[in-house]
């Protein structure tokens, strides 16, 4: 969720959200989209009369009404306490809600067709090389099966320009070299005081020792940049089928 342009963007908005900076709205993003999302959406409009993003509350009145409600819930309802997260933390996600209020727009482009788009996702776009969607393609990228629950259409518009501009903890990419010398590089799936495990280019889940390890560092992304391979109509047509990859929860 937060391309370079949409940070941009957020900076020079900050008339607009007052109280709060724009490092208040990146923390906020990645807690909402691990604390929110899946309920209330990418655009935070995904509950039936509630839109977070433009003020369409049932049981608050302000800002500080959001904290409470995020970290005690709502009885009687399926709005959940968020009982071990901080007020500060709270704040964030409100931070990150009025920066959606003052974003631009993230509607598909008309004509977008997701026929079309599924297409260019399985064929030119060869993205099944490294992602996966339900059985089909790697497991080496994000699994993009879930992709339209967890992003909106300007994130996925920018990450196809610029793979780099935001790369979520649990999408980072490593090398690692042992004390043999032989160098892997993968998607990170978990690490510890001790272990480090990858999932590489040939969906082989890989585990590490640290002391085995004679380097371990964070690489750019593998994915290119869709930005003069795609046309314009293309790249809309590959959102709008993004777009419909949801979970029926």
């Amino acid at each position: 969720m937060w391309s370079t342009k949409l940070w941009a963007f957020l900076g020079a908005a900050g008339a607009l959200l007052g109280q709060y900076t724009q490092t208040d709205a990146q923390i906020g993003a990645r807690l909402y989209i691990a604390n929110c999302i899946y309920c209330h959406g990418p655009d935070a409009d995904q509950v039936p009369g509630i839109n977070l993003a433009h003020g369409n509350f049932k049981h608050a009145a302000s800002d500080a009404d959001l904290v409470q409600i995020i970290r005690n819930g709502i009885p009687g309802t399926g709005m959940p306490a968020q009982t071990n997260m901080p007020e500060p933390q709270a704040r964030t996600i409100v931070a990150y809600l009025r920066y959606l209020a003052a974003a631009p727009a993230s509607d598909l482009p008309p004509g977008a067709d997701a026929t079309r788009g599924k297409e260019i996702l399985e064929g030119k776009g060869e993205c099944l090389k490294c992602h996966r969607v339900k059985d089909q393609g790697s497991r080496m990228g994000p699994d993009l099966s879930d992709i339209g629950s967890l992003r909106r259409v300007v994130e996925m518009e920018n990450k196809l320009t610029d793979p780099n501009a935001a790369i979520l903890p649990q999408n980072r990419f490593f090398r690692v070299v042992t004390r043999d010398g032989t160098t892997i590089t993968g998607r990170i799936l978990n690490q510890d005081t001790f272990t480090v495990q990858l999932i590489d280019a040939r969906d082989r889940l890989l585990s590490f020792q640290r002391t085995d390890l004679r380097e371990f560092v964070p690489v750019s992304s593998p994915m290119p940049s869709y930005q003069g391979k795609l046309s314009s109509q293309e790249t809309a047509d590959l959102i709008a089928y993004l777009v419909s990859l949801k979970t029926i929860r």
